[in-house]
């Protein structure tokens, strides 16, 4: 009793653990486990994390700063001063040798530190918030780019596995084909050049074969880095290749608003002009005097034993304020140098937003025209495929009442194996082409 308890505590464990990593998913739940799992995503989280982390610690800095030292000092030979012996009564023109001060000190201070002007803190907290700006809009960048990689990786596998099946059922065929022309050879009613033919045909067919199932099992392995998972993980897809190509295609999208102002790497790129013009007015805030205020506390003790400890032990107090006010006057042009090299940098980021916006204005006509293309050409290779399709059952029906040559069955059979295989490409463009049009119009379907 007591092992099959053991046993049932185990199995529920591992079917509890085994549930944190799915093994099922649908086109839409791979990319919504990619952008939580996804390894590039989660830094891409943590980035943001950090970025608020170090806004506050820009923030702080302005902050009343509050610190405490603790000195303590031990003579084990204290200096010895010399001074006139007169003042003791000695002689004019002798000295007297003498020590100042006890063999011991100890004391304990705590200072109180203010910033009460201070023009780079004031640019310092505009850059921290632009900073996390920059890391949020990167973020956006990186999960656009995880759901266009997933899209990839899971049309990839799902090409594998269309061309697995539809090799394995080309090499049925070709294998019955064989079959019979092999006996119509053994029978002295055909010719060898027939029967060498399909094996000609057949043997390329199994090499591919094999390649694919390699390319399969590397597509597998790619879809599992891409989720943020053991790239030896077993997945199971449940979307195919097919009903993929439907959902993508959709018209209303090339009608789409070509704004480049409202996609992420406009924003990007001006988050790098907005981070540029704060570092030219840290430069001019150089030239401005900066005021700090203090407050110091604290009690010291004197002792030639250490004695600090007692209850009777003497502690003298002192307390200081102050303020401190930094005025810069002459650098010998180097804050200048500084100032026109960051207006220069200026100058480039702007120049580079504007390019920025050209070339995605470039981007987005082109993904259109890219996106346009591969829906037609879907349609021609389907056509194309129904057309092979067609051709060589005629030429299979020719070759078998011998009015045809094995030569014409076999170029009709390779013209149907490239459309199938065409058409399987086809499909997965078409599902690619609208990822990367979605991805450069930031423009993502709700789930």
């Amino acid at each position: 009793m007591k092992n099959l308890s053991i046993f049932i505590f185990l199995l529920c464990f591992s079917f509890g653990f085994a549930q944190d990593s799915p093994t099922s998913f649908s086109l839409q739940e791979a990319i919504d486990y990619a952008l939580e799992n996804n390894r590039t995503a989660k830094n891409a989280a943590r980035d943001i994390e950090a970025a608020k982390q170090q806004k506050w610690e820009t923030t702080a800095s302005g902050l009343p700063q509050v610190s405490a030292r603790i000195d303590y000092q031990n003579f084990l030979r204290q200096q010895v001063s010399v001074i006139p012996a007169e003042f003791f009564g000695g002689q004019p023109g002798e000295f007297a040798e003498v020590i100042f001060g006890t063999k011991q000190t100890a004391t304990a201070f705590a200072t109180l530190n203010q910033k009460i002007f201070d023009g780079s803190y004031l640019v310092g907290l505009q850059s921290a918030k632009v900073f996390l700006e920059i890391s949020k809009n990167a973020k956006v960048k990186t999960d656009l780019e995880v759901r266009k990689a997933v899209i990839e990786a899971y049309g990839n596998v799902l090409l594998a596995k269309e061309s697995i099946d539809i090799l394995e059922r080309n090499i049925d065929i070709i294998e019955k084909n064989l079959f019979e022309t092999q006996k119509i050879y053994e029978n002295g009613l055909g010719e060898e050049e027939s029967v060498e033919q399909l094996q000609i045909t057949l043997s390329g067919l199994k090499s591919g074969l094999n390649n694919t199932n390699r390319l399969k099992t590397l597509a597998y392995q790619m879809l599992n880095i891409t989720l943020g998972l053991d790239v030896y993980d077993t997945l199971t897809l449940t979307d195919n290749l097919e009903s993929l190509t439907q959902q993508n295609i959709s018209l209303s999208i090339l009608e789409a608003e070509s704004n480049p102002l409202s996609t992420i790497d406009y924003q990007i790129a001006e988050n790098d002009a907005e981070s540029k013009a704060l570092l030219l007015k840290l430069e001019k805030s150089k030239t401005l005097p900066t005021l700090n205020a203090f407050l110091n506390g604290g009690y010291s003790a004197f002792e030639d034993d250490f004695s600090f400890f007692n209850k009777d032990q003497n502690w003298f107090g002192s307390a200081l304020f102050g303020l401190s006010l930094d005025i810069p006057i002459f650098s010998s042009g180097m804050r200048r140098a500084a100032t026109q090299r960051a207006e220069i940098n200026l100058d480039k980021a702007q120049t580079e937003l504007t390019e920025t916006e050209q070339r995605i204005k470039l981007q987005i006509a082109s993904s259109k025209s890219n996106y346009q293309f591969t829906i037609e050409d879907y349609e021609n290779k389907k056509e194309n495929l129904a057309l092979a399709k067609r051709i060589e059952s005629k030429n299979q029906t020719k070759f078998f009442e011998g009015i045809s040559s094995s030569f014409e069955l076999r170029q009709a059979q390779i013209q149907l194996f490239t459309a199938q295989q065409e058409l399987l490409q086809a499909m997965l463009d078409v599902i690619n082409s609208k990822a990367e049009l979605e991805t450069v119009l930031n423009d993502i379907p709700k789930n």
